[in-house]
This record gives C-alpha cells, sequence and structure tokens, in this order.
C-alpha cells in the first residue's frame, strides 16, 4: 500500500468523528466520510507530500458537508442524534447525567453560528493548531482565535460554566 493510501485509513476514525460531530448523525456522516474519501481519491495528484494530509482531508469534507447543506437546502428529512439511542449510555446516574451534560453542550454548540462551530470542532475537537485550522478555513490567524474565545464563551454561558456576573 502507498503513502496515500496509508495516511487515508489511518485519518479514517478522526473523519468520522469530525462528520458525526458536524451531521450530528451517524448515517449521514459515514456518507460524508464516503464522499471525501471518494473526492480525495478523485484529487489524488493534487495532494503535495509536504502537507499535513488530515489537514488536507479534513478541508474535503468540510466543503462536502457545505455541498451536503445546499442540498438540503433544496429539501430532504433531517435525523436527530437523540433519534440514536445507541450513540449514548443508558445505565447508572453518572450515565444519566453525562448524556444531560453532553445534551446541554450540544444544543449550546448548534446555537454557534456556523463560522464559530466550524473553529471550535477543528481546534477543541480535532486537536489541530489555530495556525491549521485557519490554513483549513482559509482565513487569517486571529479570526480563528477570535472566533474560538467567542465560541468557548458562548458555551460557557450557555451550559452555566460561567456566569455574566463574572465579567
Amino acid at each position: 500500500m502507498d503513502s496515500f493510501g496509508q495516511n487515508l485509513i489511518e485519518v479514517l476514525p478522526r473523519l468520522r468523528r469530525y462528520a458525526i460531530s458536524l451531521s450530528r448523525s451517524r448515517e449521514r456522516a459515514d456518507d460524508l466520510v464516503q464522499t471525501a474519501c471518494a473526492k480525495a481519491l478523485a484529487a489524488r495528484g493534487s495532494w503535495q507530500e509536504d502537507t499535513r494530509f488530515d489537514a488536507w482531508m479534513f478541508r474535503i469534507l468540510r466543503n462536502a458537508w457545505i455541498d451536503t447543506l445546499r442540498q438540503q437546502q433544496r429539501g430532504g428529512p433531517m435525523s436527530d442524534i437523540d433519534d440514536h439511542p445507541d450513540a449514548a449510555a443508558t445505565d447508572g446516574e453518572s450515565a444519566v447525567m453525562a448524556r444531560l451534560s453532553l445534551q446541554s453542550v450540544n444544543t449550546a454548540i448548534d446555537t454557534l453560528p456556523v463560522e464559530q462551530r466550524d473553529v471550535l470542532l477543528l481546534v477543541c475537537v480535532e486537536d489541530f493548531s489555530y495556525g491549521q485550522a485557519a490554513e483549513m478555513l482559509g482565513i487569517p490567524l486571529g479570526t480563528v482565535m477570535s472566533r474560538l474565545a467567542r465560541a468557548r464563551e458562548k458555551i460557557s454561558l450557555l451550559t452555566g460554566i460561567e456566569s455574566k456576573s463574572k465579567r
């Protein structure tokens, strides 16, 4: 197997996790990852070996997600992550509390503007650096930093982690 194929296999779990974060559906996430992989294979010649493969794939996946959103604006049903009980633990008080906390954070993330949500997911969930996120999103580093700060502040307020009086 060549380095392209090996890199693709290694990044698949992270791509799927990011796709689930974007789409809030395991089925749509799988479709999204499949689309991104097909696009990457078709554009294989445009990847430069001296660049980060994962950043290149995340950009392809994000662009595929934007294309999906545009298609959905023309119609089609959406599925809520809460409709998939297999996505969360079901026993014990801690599992219930964890589910409530996760739901609270998910709800807060859903209220963020798309620009802030993209930065938050790339930096905080997928562990890309600010510079890598800026490159993937095609925005200045300072914009990444300010969007992330605003996203974190809003999530803190909405989840009760920080009260407005602390400011």
